[in-house]
């Protein structure tokens, strides 16, 4: 047998068990990439926890401390397209462990920083680390499992992982900040180690290759477009909105942002080949992600200030508050395969974006006093059930129909727009709450105009998920037992 048809080789499931069966290979590949998903959802959800004492160790402002956030989302979200189409180019396996190494790398350096400015940089530089990180894991995912039901085991499965990520994150972000925030920094890298050095013994080589070049030219405009409309809803509050410096901002990054159109249609091998968003499934997915993930970036920046700062919560009350989200989406992972594969992707995120604007709405009766059984409890239920339908479904929705040459670009596009959405909702959101001061005990007058930008960014992604819906067919029942691809390691 040939190393190209090693690549290819297939492996039936019984066809008696209605469930996907996999080999103990495929496990072994899909525990790895599931790994490397947990690690961002362990890192963003500790993260988010431990800000208050960050900003209290640090003598941080409310605008700087949301650039500890907004770092890792844009170094994520600027280079996540370069990521896809690294992966394809060089190769999906070399791409994940090079990016792993430099992820355990950028989290022991910032466990040892005094610098808020130091902090942010390791933060960006774990972000662009993720950026080649995710979108190799999901296009070998993807090209792994064959579309269907076995694909949808599999992003099920790596759900259930993200969410771990998230909801053990929340407990041990909230454990570890009470002895010290650095050691929050600290615990991703041994992880990444581990996924690293059994990346390394499982993932196969396949001889597959994208042909083509980089597009560094379009790479960089896209990169620093996104910097900089951060940079400027950010400091615009107080450099006036009307100013010559941010109306002057604005307008390059509109010419930034042209210039990476133009780029596109230009050079030879294009980062993003416009053609690609003829897929109208695709399209949506993108637009409502950036919703998903840019909102409740907003709505855990909002919460760490409002339960930690103005109620007094520690970070360990405020996980364990917080945690039913991550445990719905645990439980729930395991059926949500099977969910979409009966139902289709895009009829459930409609259903998660409610949950969204159910979760944030009732969040508006938040006081100065808590309100855990009304409020605060059941908004994480909602935020669970949220994430269970739409997360899982959207990246779904997005590679479905999709080439294999081009899965790492969908699933790095996909992506991108999760971290585009997070790094731009949370700058509107932080410049719109940092008007007021942040007292104990009192709830300031901007917490519920930032929640209602939220809600409206959230109602905007529900727009584009029914659009979906409505333009979707039904789906239509397996014909035969889906194959899934078995790779053989290649000399």
């Amino acid at each position: 047998m040939s190393a190209t048809d090693a690549v290819h080789r297939t492996a039936v499931p019984d066809s008696s068990d209605d469930s996907p069966r996999l080999t103990p290979r495929l496990w072994g590949v899909l525990l790895v990439l599931s790994t490397v998903l947990f690690l961002d959802g362990l890192d963003t959800s500790m993260v988010g926890v431990t800000l208050p004492a960050i900003q209290a160790d640090l003598g941080m402002s409310t605008s700087a401390l949301q650039w500890i956030v907004s770092a890792y989302v844009l170094g994520y979200g600027g280079l996540l397209l370069l990521g896809g189409r690294t992966a394809d180019l060089l190769g999906r396996r070399r791409v994940l462990l090079v990016a792993l190494a430099v992820f355990a790398a950028a989290s022991l350096l910032s466990v040892f920083t005094d610098s808020g400015t130091v902090l942010i940089a390791t933060r960006f530089i774990k972000g662009l680390a993720a950026a080649f990180t995710a979108p190799a894991g999901l296009s070998i995912l993807t090209t792994t499992f064959a579309e269907g039901p076995v694909r949808n085991k599999a992003l099920g499965i790596y759900t259930v992982f993200g969410a771990s990520g998230f909801s053990s994150g929340l407990i041990l972000g909230g454990v570890l900040s009470t002895l010290d925030w650095r050691a929050v920094f600290l615990l991703p890298a041994p992880i990444a180690l581990i996924a690293l050095v059994a990346g390394w013994k499982l993932i196969p080589r396949s001889a597959e290759r994208a042909e083509g070049g980089h597009d560094l030219l379009g790479a960089v405009t896209a990169t620093a477009a996104l910097l900089l409309l951060v940079f400027t809803l950010v400091s615009a509050p107080e450099a006036g909105w009307l100013s010559v410096r941010t109306l002057g901002s604005f307008a390059l990054v509109v010419a930034l942002a042209v210039a990476f159109v133009v780029t596109e249609r230009r050079v030879r091998h294009p980062l993003v080949p416009l053609s690609i968003f003829r897929n109208g499934l695709l399209v949506r997915a993108n637009l409502t992600a950036m919703t998903v993930f840019g909102s409740y970036a907003a709505f855990q920046f909002l919460a760490a200030l409002y339960l930690q700062t103005v109620l007094g919560w520690s970070a360990l009350e405020m996980a364990l508050a917080l945690l039913p989200a991550g445990l719905i989406v645990a439980l729930s992972g395991p059926v949500m395969g099977r969910l979409i594969t009966r139902y289709g992707p895009t009829r459930l995120v409609p259903l998660g974006m409610v949950a969204f604007v159910l979760a944030y709405t009732l969040f508006l009766r938040a006081g100065a006093e808590p309100d855990l059984g009304t409020v605060i409890l059941p908004t994480a239920v909602l935020l669970g059930f949220g994430f269970a339908l739409a997360f899982s479904s959207l990246n779904a929705q997005a590679t479905t129909g999709v080439p294999d040459d081009e899965q790492g670009l969908a699933s790095g596009l996909v992506q991108t727009s999760f971290q585009i959405g997070g790094a731009v909702v949370l700058a509107v959101t932080s410049a719109v709450v940092s008007r007021t001061p942040i007292e104990p005990h009192v709830l300031p007058s901007s917490f519920r105009p930032a929640l209602l930008f939220v809600i409206a960014a959230v109602v905007l992604g529900l727009t584009a998920a029914l659009s979906a819906w409505l333009r979707s067919p039904a789906p239509r029942a397996e014909a035969e037992p889906e194959r899934v691809r078995e790779l053989e390691l290649v000399p």
